[in-house]
């Protein structure tokens, strides 16, 4: 990995002939780093608990494939910069794309949100469909290779440096015991239930600290056909946002297939039902009877599934400690976050994008720490607006739950934000750009926003759920 003492913590750039690569998980995040790997080393090893489907399919790793999720526009903008038209593809194998607030009918804050102008788009097709797309293309470079339904148990190297991984085969008939995988850099991409704290320790380095902050939010997700018409032609999706004052919340997402994937979430302590039947009437405990008078008219196409892990938990890798060269970690490895926000593919795509930057950073060496610092800072903003949200709700547990003094301007300001975003074009265009990672939170202090929040007053938003876009000079 290194030809000098003084890059022995970095990567060497003159050559990377006969470097190996290890990647632990090749869900997105796992792929996404493989594939920036390929510039960097001969050969890219993905290590695989689960053995791949043939296709679009669901794997036992992946339980969360199940439930909604959302790719939103800084997540598109850094899957084309990595791997480029990967939008347009996605759009051809007909994943849905809605815009908000255009083809949403939202309700937060106790109101609902006018229907303007879409001012960003979100991908909102299922999981596996965007994994399948990203695990096609990243394999399809015989520099990567993979090794499926295979455990890694454990680390190789000390407390300076990592030099590989012990894999162990799963299944019935596998070979049960462990052996060594060397290589030049480790990147644990295994997910939120990672082992790599207890691999660290091990070998005589240091776990990094963890910061958690939950709300006990749970949530359950059911397919449905949408019978009557009400979605897909003026109105594609429903979402009612929970906040401290009103702890319910409901998605109804479009997919592929032309069916909806409805989730339903509440606290601990009163969540959401898997049951056929109370499925249903647990909408009733929203603010409104819009989801519920939907879902009961709409015709069941699954089960329902019940989620529960949902704690932001962030792992500070890039903070000082006894922690060897040639191991990094990133995705949910790194940073999980509560589910409801959206941002987790999308954060394990930019933060491939900043492994990409840093490892070609012509300026500066690329040392295992620096390029840890950059991955954390990929994260970063996903972490202030899911964790800085999550510390509100009621009942939340963590040892990051502490405000500073200078956090109560920013949330008298942040809340006086929240008031305006329904009924305002243009302070709710920024804010939705701000959650879409598409611009950074301090766009929200902008003059012209900061105007509009400080002395202006709440516009006039509709009485009742918009089931129609705004007319253009609305």
């Amino acid at each position: 990995m290194v030809n000098s003492a003084q890059q022995a913590d970095g990567w060497d750039r003159s050559s990377s002939a006969g470097r190996h690569a290890v990647v632990v998980g090749g869900s997105i995040a796992g792929l996404l780093a493989a594939h920036v790997l390929t510039e960097h080393a001969d050969r890219v090893t993905v290590v695989e608990r689960d053995r791949y489907p043939e296709g679009i399919g669901p794997r036992p790793g992946a339980p969360q494939s199940r439930h909604p999720h959302a790719l939103i526009e800084g997540g598109q903008r850094a899957l084309d910069a990595l791997l480029p038209g990967f939008t347009d593809e996605l759009r051809a194998a007909g994943a849905p794309r809605v815009g908000i607030p255009a083809d949403m009918v939202q309700w937060q804050v106790g109101r609902w949100f006018r229907r303007g102008p879409a001012s960003t788009y979100v991908f909102t097709g299922s999981r596996l469909q965007i994994e399948e797309l990203v695990r096609r293309r990243v394999l399809a470079n015989p520099a990567v290779t993979t090794l499926e339904s295979t455990d890694v148990v454990g680390l190789l190297g000390d407390a300076s440096r990592v030099r590989g991984v012990l894999v162990r085969e799963r299944g019935d008939g596998a070979r049960k015991e462990e052996r060594p995988l060397e290589a030049d850099l480790v990147v644990d991409a295994s997910g939120h239930g990672t082992k790599a704290p207890q691999w660290l320790t091990t070998i005589g380095a240091e776990a990094p600290r963890e910061e958690t902050i939950d709300t006990g939010l749970a949530y359950s997700s059911r397919v449905f056909s949408d019978t009557n018409g009400t979605l897909g032609t003026d109105t594609h999706a429903f979402w009612v946002v929970p906040n401290p004052a009103q702890v319910y919340g409901a998605v109804v997402l479009p997919l592929e297939d032309g069916n909806h994937l409805a989730v339903l979430s509440g606290l601990r302590g009163d969540e959401p039902p898997t049951d056929d039947d109370e499925y249903v009437a647990y909408t009733k405990r929203l603010p409104h009877p819009f989801v519920y008078h939907w879902m009961r008219e709409a015709e069941p196409q699954s089960p329902a599934f019940g989620f529960r892990k949902t704690a932001n938990v962030r792992r500070r890798y890039d903070l000082p400690g006894r922690r060897p060269a040639g191991f990094l970690a990133t995705g949910d490895a790194l940073c999980t976050f509560n589910p409801i926000y959206g941002q987790g593919m999308s954060v394990a795509a930019m933060s491939a994008v900043a492994l990409r930057d840093a490892l070609a950073d012509m300026r500066r060496t690329p040392t295992t720490r620096r390029v840890q610092r950059a991955l954390l800072a990929a994260s970063r903003q996903a972490w202030d607006i899911s964790a800085g949200s999550d510390k509100k709700m009621p009942g939340a547990t963590g040892n990051a739950l502490a405000s500073r003094a200078v956090d109560r301007p920013v949330d008298w300001y942040l809340s006086r934000i929240q008031e305006r975003i329904p009924g305002d074009p243009e302070v709710g265009e920024v804010f939705r750009r701000v959650l879409a990672l598409s611009a950074p939170v301090s766009a929200l202090f902008a003059p012209k926003v900061a105007r509009a929040v400080l002395f202006g007053s709440p516009a006039p938003t509709p009485a009742e759920p918009p089931m129609t876009r705004e007319e253009p000079d609305a």
